[in-house]
């Protein structure tokens, strides 16, 4: 089949086959760039894929990561409103163990006088 691909050629002089075989060549060598260029278009647009989905990874991870930090701030809000109503109540019962501890000695004491008063 090439034979019959070259009959075209029969009879052209040497200088005109010449620039045919430089023409093919040319041809040739841009084919070949050609399909390097493809190849490293391919390869570039898989890099830029690979980065997209990377990129809504990360954004994914991103939000999932607020929703968690909004928790979490929510819950130590939570936890310091308990921290002072404990803190609170604590103080509240200290008063009145105070206070208790305060009748307490009152009443030893109003012991204590009776008990000298009965001794009399």
């Amino acid at each position: 089949m090439s034979w019959a691909v070259e009959e075209w050629k029969e009879g052209l002089s040497a200088r005109v086959l010449q620039k045919i075989h430089e023409l093919e060549s040319q041809v040739d060598k841009l084919k070949k760039e050609r399909q390097q260029r493809q190849y490293q278009l391919e390869t570039l647009e898989a890099a830029l894929q690979k980065q997209k989905q990377k990129v809504e990874n990360e954004k994914s991870e991103s939000a999932i990561l607020k929703r968690e930090n909004q928790s979490l701030m929510e819950l130590c809000d939570n936890l310091e409103k308990a921290k002072q109503k404990i803190s609170h109540d604590l103080q509240v019962k200290e008063s009145q163990v105070n206070i208790q501890s305060g009748q307490l000695n009152c009443s030893k004491k109003d012991i204590e006088r009776l008990e000298q008063e009965l001794k009399r």
